[in-house]
């Protein structure tokens, strides 16, 4: 009997032993992560289509609950980059209503997942597709931030993604040569910050300040001093599209109905399967960095609380996030404490400088998807699957393009029922139905299921044997039936040998029953030989046993040839 799922946050373990030099460990890596995901927050927000503070917002409630009730000692929550695309299609689909509707059933969703404990099965989502769609995304991602990255005056831009880089070729000429200087240069300090940091070791403590933040502050000090004294105006910034607040949301539930649940299921469902491989996977990439093992259903119960409470003020989807996770190891958190710390020191800039936010650059944003985008392609493990066998390949490919240009709902599910196909054609091909005409050849025997001398191996006049290497299921049933078909002579008996079934579905059982049946009128005798206990409970179950006799069921080829010599007098 299952034992009863046991909901353990991993925070109340962790408190049992908690002193103070771990309290300072995971308070300056909480600090240092909440500086991190400001300006993530901030940028994910604006290009799903939503205010920033709603990022904020999301990072703080969400990312508090994660810490507080997760099954990982280390996991980071909030917004991430991989809801981008789906946010801003439910939002142009629904509303920001429809959002917060989907955020919820996704939640509920999440909340189920941990409850039936499928944490372990969603892990195991082929890697193919998790590469697939995780390199569409960032293509996606990288390609709605080119307008802004320029500058380009773009007042109605396609939906589609060939359809905005054919307006983008049509619109160079809409390029603002200050706003594009802003965005090269913002991802420039970006990528080149850690670098820089690394030339000396004086330097290296200069690398816990995220790039991004840098960017941020320098580029918005420098756009502010162009419009101070050299009257640059064209460079648009956060306040010039978004009215910026720093008051805190009032907790609103929206008003449910059939049929906006009813519409919201797919795009939910899809917050929820993205959810729960991303916030998996990072927990389970922080496992090996720090020795750990976390709950994959304590944490998925974690996120689903985490996506009820976020919407209610005014959040967006949220997950794991395993830049910032592995931000707060690498600064030394080793409890959820340093997530706390982390939802904490967000807060804090949210109550004291979210009016500043309305300074930043646009372009400057983009330039930190830019990066974000370049981190989350994962090109490198694109080309080493491309070395992998063809129906890994076709799996990456299809999962890729359907994200890129169609939606990452149709991609995640055509992709995983692609790999099913795949697979149960590798199973199919892996079983193999062979037919023993004159002996049994000893040496492909096993030794320990012996019995009696291998000289009586010999195959009797007057009957057939066959041997099922592989899993008897639908996808070898069809080889079976023509193996058989392909015999137009008629014995007195037929063995079939299962020693290597490991198991048989219905087809199988379909496809055995015939065959009993067809040589029954044919006054042909079937034995089993070597079914394992699962199979044979299975054949019983179905019937099989009364159809060929209990005795014809037999452990093993020799006491199957013996029961044949019986039948056949020889």
């Amino acid at each position: 009997m299952d034992k009863p799922l046991v909901f353990k946050p991993r925070l109340a373990k962790t408190l049992k032993n908690y002193n103070q030099k771990a309290f300072m460990a995971d308070l300056m890596a909480g600090i240092i992560v909440g500086i991190v995901a400001l300006p993530l927050a901030i940028a994910f927000s604006i290009a799903s289509g939503v205010t920033p503070e709603k990022g904020i917002i999301t990072a703080i409630v969400a990312g508090f609950i994660i810490s507080m009730a997760g099954g990982s000692k280390v996991q980071i929550g909030g917004p991430t980059g991989a809801f981008i695309i789906i946010i801003y299609g439910i939002i142009q689909q629904y509303g920001l209503e429809g959002l917060t509707i989907a955020t919820l059933m996704a939640g509920v969703f999440l909340v189920l997942f941990g409850l039936l404990r499928l944490g372990t099965i969603i892990k195991y989502i082929p890697y193919p597709i998790v590469v697939g769609f995780t390199s569409g995304i960032a293509v996606t991602i990288f390609t709605t931030q080119i307008k802004d990255l320029l500058g380009m005056d773009i007042y109605s831009m396609p939906s589609d993604f060939i359809g905005k880089w054919v307006c983008y070729a049509r619109q160079m000429a809409a390029i603002d040569p200050w706003t594009a200087a802003t965005g090269i240069l913002s991802v420039a300090i970006i990528a080149g910050w850690p670098k820089l940091c690394t030339l000396n070791s004086r330097r290296a403590a200069l690398n816990k300040i995220p790039g991004s933040l840098v960017a941020i502050i320098v580029i918005t000090i420098a756009v502010l001093l162009l419009k101070q004294y050299a009257g640059i105006t064209s460079i648009e910034t956060i306040g010039d599209r978004f009215a910026i607040s720093n008051d805190l949301p009032d907790a609103q539930v929206p008003l449910l109905s059939w049929e906006a649940i009813k519409a919201l299921v797919p795009p939910a469902i899809t917050i929820a399967i993205l959810g729960a491989i991303e916030s998996l996977l990072s927990a389970t990439v922080a496992d090996g960095v720090i020795g750990d093992h976390h709950d994959s259903n304590t944490e998925l119960i974690a996120q689903g609380m985490a996506n009820l409470a976020s919407p209610i003020f005014g959040g967006i989807p949220a997950t794991g996030a395993i830049a910032r996770t592995m931000t707060n190891i690498n600064n030394g958190g080793r409890t959820p404490v340093a997530g706390i710390v982390h939802a904490a020191v967000l807060l804090l800039i949210f109550l004291f400088l979210m009016p500043l936010a309305r300074y930043i650059p646009m372009a400057c944003l983009a330039g930190v998807l830019v990066i974000v985008s370049y981190g989350m392609s994962g090109w490198r493990s694109f080309l080493a699957l491309m070395k992998n066998p063809k129906s890994d390949v076709i799996v990456l490919w299809v999962t890729f393009l359907l994200t890129i240009l169609f939606d990452l709902t149709i991609a995640i599910e055509v992709g995983i029922v692609i790999a099913c196909l795949l697979f149960m054609r590798r199973v199919a091909e892996v079983t193999d139905v062979k037919v023993i005409s004159d002996e049994i050849n000893p040496d492909e025997e096993d030794s320990d299921l012996q019995l009696g001398n291998l000289e009586h191996l010999t195959i009797p006049e007057g009957v057939e044997v066959y041997e099922i290497n592989g899993p008897f299921f639908f996808g070898a049933g069809n080889r079976f039936e023509e193996v058989m078909a392909s015999f137009g002579d008629r014995p007195k008996v037929r063995i079939i040998r299962m020693r290597k079934v490991p198991f048989v579905d219905s087809t199988g059982i379909h496809n055995l029953t015939n065959l009993c049946q067809m040589s029954r009128k044919e006054g042909i005798q079937i034995v089993l030989s070597g079914v394992n206990p699962a199979v044979q409970a299975t054949l019983q179950k179905a019937g099989i046993d009364r159809m060929v006799g209990g005795e014809n069921i037999c452990s093993h080829i020799n006491l199957a040839l013996d029961r044949a010599r019986e039948i056949t007098g020889s």
